[in-house]
């Protein structure tokens, strides 16, 4: 039963990256998708790399998240999104790293929303 328990939850988590994706695009007109295939991909793997990539980020750069208040995770926010559009063919980001930290933020408060909307927050 936990294993089926996982795999819902990853769907949803899935579901939940590329709906936020997918607003964005619709909110801004520099975020681009070829089909829906770049999106379905570009919403796996931004939730592949902010699962993975992001936590380390984090812990490397805690001492220049600590000195800027929390605002540098902005920034690794951004990048991670930055990394997404360079690994997906199809997804197009225009108007370079500051409306890439525009962006993520979008995304981010999109993403805790659904997900405090839906209860698919984190156990704990």
């Amino acid at each position: 039963m936990q294993k089926t328990n996982s795999l819902v939850r990853f769907l949803l988590f899935w579901a939940v990256n590329t709906l936020a994706l997918w607003v964005a695009g619709q909110v801004f007109n520099s975020v681009r998708f070829d089909g829906w295939p770049a999106l379905f991909v570009a919403g796996l793997l931004f939730g592949i790399v902010n699962a993975t990539l992001k936590p380390i980020l984090v812990i490397l750069t805690a001492p220049i998240t600590v000195l800027t208040l929390g605002l540098f995770l902005l920034v690794i926010n951004a990048l991670m999104l930055l990394l997404t559009v360079w690994l997906v063919p199809g997804f197009h980001l225009y108007g370079g790293f500051w409306r890439a930290v525009l962006i993520a933020l979008f995304i981010s408060v999109f993403s805790f929303l659904i997900n405090l909307l839906f209860g698919l927050a984190k156990p704990r």
